[in-house]
């Protein structure tokens, strides 16, 4: 596509075309103001001030184009995606007022995954001038972390593995001078035993690891980030029905949420000692495959009984959360394509939340709708802890009842989370079954600029 951060440009009075925002309110004082020709050209494109409708209306020489909004006065980061998508390419400016939150859409409505296409074309770019020059900047980042999100999820399995991971990880580090580590091989099966038992089975090209990168002043307070790189997930031996397979090249969306909001802290120059961890595997199936009744021995020397191969997030993560902990975190968030449990709970568009304190999960939910990426918080809750119990182990992996399978798959990663830390845990479906404006079907985001509000609010 297009240079992203071309999309976005400082309003010094070049010539561009107008964008007039309305919306039912303020639509009849716009009709007032102009003429009775250009009244007729929308009355004929059935304009009425909508949400998400738009025409081009005739205007001397030349055209504008005008746009119906929820609150002229309260925009949010999708009103302008549809525009940014269809109108033909050139320079806009918007007519009247600010464009605030809604330079996110203009950037993320551009966005095509054309990777795999012969007939992919360059289109002309849609360019949107704005005054507020501060603004451009840290919308084109949020933008380009979610878009970098949208690469890695929509790349199938067989380019996007472990070591595809572990490149882009490398490519970030290389940037912005971190420091990065790869643990894999004899050495993964003696520190992280779960990592490596769930990856095993993969091609030697697919083979498990886990990525460690780290940056910023050692002085600044700690944050580590965890994703869950399962780069296809066939279910091991427990194996899924085809139809379960389809979207499993998602399976390492975590590890993408994790990977961007990494690049987007480290663009930003956010003030903390980062520590981004991504257990980076393909649960395959071969002889060698881990099976149904094994009992691992956890980084932290937990036993875990394997009641379902198909539960293989959790168990790659836990290796990771105790990694994460033995280096004094102050905060610890975590991404993953968990559970089907959650889409059940609360469908692909609201990733489920997890948090020990309250005061973390108010500002999550917060960030969330402040950025229109609304999360949901569930609960860690204490009763369910029992489910978690097994007969020849300190846990198992996946309780036989299926009752709140969300909740209790956060509590099986709560074991590996030290005590006293403050952890949120993200279940993403980091995917859109349809598409709406500026978010087509595919690959997404769903929850990251909702962490990236709170980690802007406490480290800013």
């Amino acid at each position: 596509m297009n240079d992203r951060n071309a999309l976005i440009q400082p309003d010094r009075g070049q010539p561009a075309i107008a964008l007039h925002l309305v919306d039912k309110v303020t639509l009849p004082d716009f009709l007032k103001g102009l003429s009775a020709g250009q009244r007729a050209s929308l009355s004929a494109q059935k304009f009425e001030g909508g949400g998400y409708e738009y025409a081009i209306v005739p205007d001397g020489d030349g055209w504008f184009a005008v746009s119906g909004v929820a609150n002229v006065n309260n925009l949010s980061s999708w009103c302008l995606a549809k525009l940014a998508d269809v109108l033909p390419g050139g320079t806009y400016r918007r007519v009247g007022g600010p464009t605030g939150k809604a330079l996110h859409g203009w950037v993320t409505g551009q966005y095509r995954f054309d990777r795999y296409r012969k007939d992919a074309k360059e289109t002309e770019p849609r360019i949107l001038l704005t005054a507020e020059v501060a603004l451009i900047e840290p919308a084109l980042a949020e933008a380009t972390a979610v878009l970098m999100v949208r690469d890695l999820v929509n790349t199938p399995a067989e380019d996007m593995g472990p070591a595809q991971l572990e490149a882009e990880a490398r490519a970030l580090a290389k940037t912005y001078h971190a420091e990065i580590h790869v643990i894999s091989g004899d050495m993964l099966e003696r520190e992280y035993p779960m990592i490596h038992a769930v990856g095993r089975a993969a091609a030697r090209s697919h083979a498990p690891r886990l990525i460690e990168m780290e940056w910023g002043d050692p002085k600044h307070p700690r944050v580590a980030i965890v994703g869950k790189g399962v780069c296809f997930d066939s279910g091991g031996l427990d194996i899924k029905p085809s139809s379960g397979m389809a979207l499993m090249t998602k399976d390492m969306g975590g590890a993408a949420h994790a990977l961007a909001l990494a690049g987007l802290i480290l663009a930003m120059g956010l003030k903390i000692r980062l520590h981004l961890l991504v257990p980076a595997v393909e649960n395959a199936i071969s002889g060698n495959a881990f099976r149904p009744g094994d009992i691992l021995r956890a980084r932290n020397g937990l036993s875990v009984e394997v009641t379902n191969t198909d539960a293989e997030g959790r168990l790659v993560l836990g290796d990771a959360l105790v990694r994460a902990c033995e280096m004094n975190p102050e905060l610890v968030i975590d991404f993953a394509t968990l559970t089907g449990a959650a889409r059940v709970a609360l469908g692909p568009d609201l990733p489920a939340m997890f948090a020990r304190k309250d005061a973390t999960a108010d500002q999550l939910l917060a960030a969330g709708l402040e950025r229109d990426d609304a999360c949901w918080r569930l609960p860690l809750f204490e009763g369910y802890r029992e489910y978690l119990k097994s007969d020849v182990a300190d846990l198992q992996n996946s309780p036989a009842s299926g009752f709140a399978g969300a909740s209790v798959a956060a509590l099986f990663l709560d074991k590996f989370v030290c005590d006293g830390v403050d952890w949120a845990h993200f279940d993403t479906f980091a995917w859109r079954p349809a598409a709406k404006p500026g978010r087509p079907k595919g690959g997404d985001a769903l929850g990251l600029r909702a962490v990236w509000g709170l980690l802007r609010a406490r480290y800013a």
